[in-house]
């Protein structure tokens, strides 16, 4: 009888393969004590255009730091691309991931323009998805001036399940986004650097904020991606990474696929939206910030160590402070709301207080990891029945500025990660109210504490919630319902709403697993 194959092999030599793939994972190593250079950000900045404009403004407002809210992804991307066309001396870049899409490869190239006027360039990427990027990160790394290094490598570079002996150290990810220019202006908040992030994406997008800054908080930026950046888990890409034959020719086949894109990027909506953005920018004075004491919070790089973790300074730590002062509101905004039990007994205590309690997430339909939505469902009754008020965002909720780039069919995910207390406190980052942004991954965010900015924002969630969310209510039966407020009559439904039956089957059956923990 003959044996059973799979494209030509059988299936015990394809197992033996699949095992030796596994075990060959088991045994490589990343060499995180392969040499790197130790640096730091450029003090000597003040001379710069951008010093030059911003020093004037920080002069008048001692003590204080300047923000600007950026819920528009399309503003978003334009700010990000005239720091990088600004800067004279120095950029340094932080982020999760950076997808090989439009907003990916467009960002990458205002950094390589910058590099090649004589810029300092600083790119530090987790490594969660850069897969089949390690030639063109070599080549970015090979220009004199751009340095790339990659925050908690996975060892085994194309078959990275062979990786899972290491679980306990590929876990845990640097989550932190930050991009700051000469030292002098900088944006953190929720955005990665893909499409979907900035109004470009044709499928779905998602509803963002980042701040751009201005002040002390921009050093405080800095002094923090200088601890990633010389830590051990940062490593540069030729201690795991295969390196090409020739670095200089990867790198012009990379600016040769730069040079496309921006061509069909000049030629579209999108393009047009973006670059009225960025002259409204280079035409803006300092009117666009509010000034305002403010804290910045973040995880230490040490968290990446299981080890080392528990003693690492948390984030969590600095916003638990904030929270504890609230006398009469809190506000949560968190695409991915994942409370265990000690997070169901957090949000008494709250209510306890004489707090009103308000949260904001996605609904099943709009969450773009429905595992995480089986991590929610669990505790929603409990919560409201303790009192507090679960809005969920409609999968229809387009974020703004959609409609100036062209991509108005789009579905929305909200991917916002913010908090107000009392409307006086803003917290603005990469922080999700879930275990992993609590045990695992690294954060990063700043608390602003300004009523102005506050109260805006707040009045803005008030009138954005009856069309952007559906309520989720308990009935008298305490059968949990969705009120859609949208029209002129309010409507009630009773599934979880714009999902097929077998979506909602298999976000129940996510409840069974045993990983709450992990998300």
């Amino acid at each position: 009888m003959p044996s059973t194959s799979i494209g030509g092999i059988s299936k015990a030599a394809h197992w033996a393969l699949f095992a030796g793939t596994i075990l060959l994972g088991a045994c490589a190593t990343v060499d995180f004590d392969h040499p790197k250079l130790e640096t730091r950000a450029l003090n000597g900045t003040s001379d710069t255009y951008l010093a030059k404009g911003i020093g004037p403004l920080v002069a008048q407002h001692p003590g204080r730091s300047g923000f600007y809210l950026q819920s528009d992804g399309i503003d978003a991307l334009a700010a990000r691309f005239v720091m990088a066309h600004r800067a004279e001396e120095s950029i340094d870049a932080q982020y999760y991931l950076i997808t090989g899409d439009m907003a990916g490869y467009l960002f990458i190239g205002s950094l390589l323009q910058a590099a090649d006027r004589g810029v300092r360039v600083r790119l530090l990427l987790d490594d969660i998805q850069t897969q089949g990027y390690d030639a063109g990160m070599a080549a970015l790394d090979s220009h004199p001036n751009f340095e790339v290094r990659i925050f908690n490598p996975w060892a085994t570079r194309s078959f990275r399940v062979a990786d899972l002996f290491q679980f306990n150290r590929i876990n845990r990810r640097m989550h932190n986004k930050s991009f700051t220019a000469d030292n002098q202006i900088t944006i953190i908040g929720g955005r990665n650097i893909a499409d979907e992030y900035f109004g470009a994406n044709k499928v779905v997008n998602f509803g963002d904020v980042d701040v751009l800054s201005i002040g002390p908080v921009v050093q405080e930026v800095s002094t923090m991606f200088d601890s990633y950046w010389n830590s051990r888990y940062a490593a540069p890409v030729a201690a795991f990474a295969k390196m090409p034959d020739d670095p200089a020719v990867a790198l012009e086949q990379l600016r040769a696929r730069i040079d496309e894109i921006l061509a069909e990027a000049r030629q579209s909506q999108y393009g047009e939206a973006v670059t009225a953005d960025i002259n409204r920018y280079l035409d803006t004075g300092g009117d666009l910030f509010t000034w305002a004491p403010y804290t910045l919070a973040y995880d230490s790089p040490d968290k990446a160590d299981s080890k080392l973790a528990k003693g690492a300074e948390n984030i969590t730590t600095a916003l638990a402070e904030v929270v504890a002062g609230a006398n009469e509101e809190l506000i949560v905004i968190s695409p991915y709301f994942v409370p265990r039990k000690s997070g169901v007994e957090y949000f008494q205590s709250l209510i306890d207080r004489g707090l009103r309690v308000t949260v904001i997430t996605n609904s099943l339909a709009a969450n773009n990891h429905g595992i995480v939505h089986s991590g929610y469902m669990g505790s929603r009754k409990a919560l409201l029945r303790m009192g507090v008020e679960l809005y969920e965002v409609k999968v229809t909720a387009m974020p703004k500025g959609i409609e100036r780039g062209g991509s108005g069919a789009s579905l929305a995910t909200l991917h916002t990660k913010a908090f107000l207390v009392d409307r006086k406190h803003l917290f603005v980052g990469s922080f999700n109210w879930d275990p992993r942004s609590v045990d695992i991954n690294t954060e990063l965010g700043v608390v602003i504490e300004s009523k102005e900015m506050s109260e805006t924002t707040g009045k803005l969630l008030d009138e954005s919630l009856p069309d952007k969310t559906y309520q989720v209510v308990l009935d008298e039966n305490g059968r949990l319902r969705w009120i859609d407020d949208s029209g002129e009559e309010s409507v009630i439904l009773t599934k979880e709403p714009d999902t097929t039956w077998w979506r909602r089957v298999k976000a129940n059956l996510g409840r069974l697993l045993p990983i709450r923990g992990q998300l």
